[in-house]
């Protein structure tokens, strides 16, 4: 493979990347066809030297300094490539995310506009999904504020520079698909505020989180198998309003302290049943920072609260209700 000639990225650009307030990286960052062959630009603070990987050639990347290499081949297309990515004591080898088209649809775009989007934590949050062939975490934010965003966590050390995400459109929506990140990872966004100042902020979707008082974000999937299958299907047996209604209301964190969710499925369902109501009202377990509360301060309104266990631990204990015969409400 040819020896490549520097490719920096304009000032402009530059300087709005390592602010956090460029609103199209990709337009920068990743490959570019130009007339004298293909640029590459990575922005790696930390790293210390970048590669490309294509195949059997490998080609090692100018070293712009603040983090940025870059480098022009002459090639007719982009290629498929990876990055070998150097730093103290390690090389990784990864995607590199700026080569991706997004990950969200133009209908999920138009209904969160209109705001009408009836699953919006589909659409928003951090999502592990394959994109593109390539297995990852699609990161999505509304922030229509916003001068920029960048999303960091425990796969970057948090710091978010080497991950500015795109705004796209007018929608208020920044988007990110990180290769290599899955189930399990922290996360937070790192928000530019108009007035130029950064905050970092867990995301309002995540489906799950840290225990109090800590505050990440988790990148989770369910591999849940439900068996409430019974009780699903003769719901619609005899009309809501016909039907026996007696409701249990309960605290889970202190009707029996210290159990959790899975343990509380021992025991709830047949106490429940035994005293012949047809329903519990769990008091809130969204995300909440105070466990001494009843939990109405709700941080995350799609994470069942971590003190107890993880999501899948949580629909274990609605799956026990569901097949004890109980129903369940949530306050």
């Amino acid at each position: 493979m040819a020896t490549p000639s520097p490719a920096p990225a304009e000032p402009g650009d530059r300087e709005r990347l390592l602010a956090g307030t460029h609103h199209d990286p990709h337009t920068v960052l990743g490959a570019h066809p130009v007339p004298d062959g293909v640029a590459f630009r990575v922005l790696r603070p930390g790293a210390l030297s970048v590669t490309l990987v294509m195949g059997e050639a490998w080609a090692e990347l100018y070293d712009d300094g603040d983090g940025f290499f870059s480098g022009l081949l002459p090639l007719r297309e982009v290629p498929e490539y990876r990055l070998l990515v150097a730093y103290e004591g390690v090389v990784l080898e990864t995607d590199d995310p700026y080569r991706f088209l997004p990950a969200l649809g133009a209908f999920d775009l138009h209904l969160i506009g209109e705001g009408r989007h009836e699953e919006l934590w589909r659409a928003l949050g951090a999502r592990a999904m394959t994109h593109a062939g390539v297995r990852g975490t699609r990161f999505t934010v509304w922030a229509p504020n916003a001068r920029g965003v960048r999303v960091c966590g425990d796969f970057c050390h948090w710091d978010g520079r080497a991950y500015p995400m795109r705004s796209l459109g007018s929608s208020g929506v920044w988007e990110l698909f990180v290769p290599g990140v899955g189930p399990g990872t922290l996360y937070k966004f790192e928000i530019t505020r108009p007035d130029g100042t950064t905050t970092l902020r867990a995301d309002p979707m995540a489906r799950r989180t840290e225990v109090p008082p800590a505050t990440a974000s988790i990148v989770t999937e369910s591999a849940y198998a439900w068996r409430d299958t019974e009780w699903m299907g003769g719901r619609g047996d005899v009309a809501v309003c016909r039907a026996p209604l007696s409701v249990y209301e309960v605290h889970l964190p202190s009707w029996r302290p210290g159990l959790t969710y899975r343990q509380l499925a021992e025991q709830l369902p047949g106490y429940v049943r035994d005293l012949g109501f047809t329903h519990v009202e769990l008091m809130p377990l969204a995300e909440h920072p105070f466990g001494g509360s009843w939990g109405y301060q709700v941080t995350g309104f799609y994470a069942p609260t971590a003190r107890l266990g993880t999501p899948d631990d949580f629909r274990f204990l609605v799956d026990a209700l569901h097949r004890a015969g109980i129903g369940v409400l949530l306050d």
